[in-house]
């Protein structure tokens, strides 16, 4: 295998973070106690400005924030100067725009590290494929090594330096390993897989279970609910994962069981508490207008219900979900057709 561009063992990195958000400000905490460079990029100045006056993320991560050390910049033409490596922490449905916008100026051959969740609407693409097919279109060169990045990690329980684990997937072997020794530190572990397919997918489906697993909380329906929700959750995104060529392994993992534990439980996570606001009888644009941070779950349920048709695979959770989101179904009734549905041996269908 050749040697990639840029790749400078275990030498000190330096990696440009697209994006300004919760994930970028705690990858940018990562990056920095590992002893590797960063610069963060913002699509916006004044979000930037107000990070250059106090450095704390105080939208996204009240308290936390970014490292002296992190340069920080909205200048498009600025983004990737001293750059080896470019993380990705741009939400999925803004993918193609930040990169359209960007592609231009990526030096060739950076290889980059995604760690969004989600499938964009229409395209139904994986973020790693959003990026490609941009770089496809409006970038100049090969198409560089692209990695997923993720796992159980909630940006806030990161920003208190608790530990926690993910996955870096990539073809490449050699990159994923890379991405690996970059991220890791002493409260972060990083492993390594090769089935980027199942662990994008696994982190853009758990985000429609956690939906799910919020509003069975609004409806105070209790933990026995719960636990039959993401274990049913798992079966139908493992389903869909096996119809699109994902290996059955990655669901079982960190990426898979591990993030939709984590998703469904965390009072942290933005699409449980969606769901859970949604159960109390709130309507998704009421909650969708108050809040400041992406809920990547929202239009990922649109998403992952074209992906089953596509596919023919049964998630009738997810499709639970859909009709509460979008057809205007009662939660109670959603949750009331789910426990009637035709009685199935557990390994079934459904």
């Amino acid at each position: 295998m050749s040697e990639l561009p840029h790749s400078p063992g275990n030498r000190p990195e330096h990696i440009a973070i697209l994006g300004d958000g919760a994930m970028a400000t705690v990858c940018s905490i990562l990056l920095t106690t590992g002893g590797h460079g960063v610069t963060m990029w913002g699509a916006f100045e004044d979000s930037i400005e107000r990070l250059l006056q106090n450095r704390e993320n105080e939208r996204f991560l009240p308290g936390v924030r970014v490292p002296p050390g992190v340069r920080l910049t909205a200048n498009d033409a600025d983004a990737f100067s001293g750059a080896t490596m470019v993380l990705s922490a741009i939400p999925t449905q803004y993918i193609r725009g930040v990169w359209k916008r960007l592609s231009g100026y990526l030096p060739a051959g950076l290889p980059i590290v995604s760690v969004a969740k989600g499938i964009e609407n229409d395209t139904l693409l994986r973020p790693t494929e959003v990026i490609q097919d941009v770089l496809k279109r409006f970038g100049s060169g090969p198409i560089p090594a692209l990695a997923a990045l993720s796992g159980p990690n909630i940006a806030a329980e990161l920003a208190r330096y608790l530990p926690a684990t993910a996955v870096a997937a990539c073809a490449d072997e050699a990159f994923a390993a890379r991405v690996q020794s970059v991220f890791s530190t002493q409260w972060f572990r990083v492993y390594t897989n090769n089935d980027t397919v199942g662990v994008e997918l696994a982190g853009a489906t758990k985000n429609v279970i956690a939906i799910a697993a919020g509003i069975l909380d609004g409806l105070a329906a209790g933990n026995n609910a719960k636990a039959a929700l993401v274990t049913r959750g798992l079966v139908e995104i493992s389903r869909l994962g096996a119809a699109m060529g994902a290996q059955p392994s990655t669901f079982a993992g960190l990426a898979g069981l591990g993030d939709l534990i984590t998703t469904c439980v965390s009072p942290e996570g933005r699409n449980r508490t969606v769901g859970e606001r949604i159960g109390k009888g709130q309507k998704l644009a009421d909650v969708l207008a108050t809040m400041d941070s992406v809920a990547e779950g929202v239009p990922t349920t649109r998403a992952v219900m074209q992906l089953a048709r596509k596919y023919r695979v049964e998630m009738p959770i997810t499709q639970a979900v859909h009709a509460v989101l979008f057809e205007g179904k009662d939660a109670i009734d959603a949750l009331t057709d789910l426990m009637s549905r035709e009685p199935k041996p557990e390994s079934g269908e459904g």
